[in-house]
């Protein structure tokens, strides 16, 4: 989930073409919707929404009882927020923007792997 549509693209033909099946979304006001009718094993979603906050959608899923165990990797360009994200334990994950194609791929393998 990206609110910038040339970066939800360009991650949706990589992750299309490694052999992942994606469903890009643009917005964070359906985001339990589309988990509950898409099923995904993962959720690759940015901290800086336009209309919502990537944080708060992370603790709202990890609070759901059916949502808890969905592995959820964030995004930021901002590098100080991941010394934040690796002490509040919300996300599974964290990627830094600009991110290393094999370094995105491996936190994918490592956290569906949970």
């Amino acid at each position: 989930m990206d609110d910038n549509t040339d970066i939800l693209e360009i991650l949706t033909l990589l992750l299309t073409e490694f052999g992942y099946e994606a469903k890009p979304l643009s917005s964070g006001e359906r985001v339990f919707e589309e988990i509950k009718e898409f099923q995904p094993d993962l959720l690759l979603m940015d901290v800086m929404l336009a209309n919502m906050n990537g944080l708060k959608i992370c603790k709202d899923i990890k609070e759901n009882i059916h949502t808890a165990m969905l592995p959820v990797i964030l995004m930021s360009g901002s590098h100080d927020l991941a010394n934040i994200l690796d002490k509040t334990g919300s996300p599974n994950d964290f990627l830094a923007k600009p991110f290393d194609i094999d370094i995105l791929l491996s936190k994918i393998e490592d956290n569906i792997r949970l």
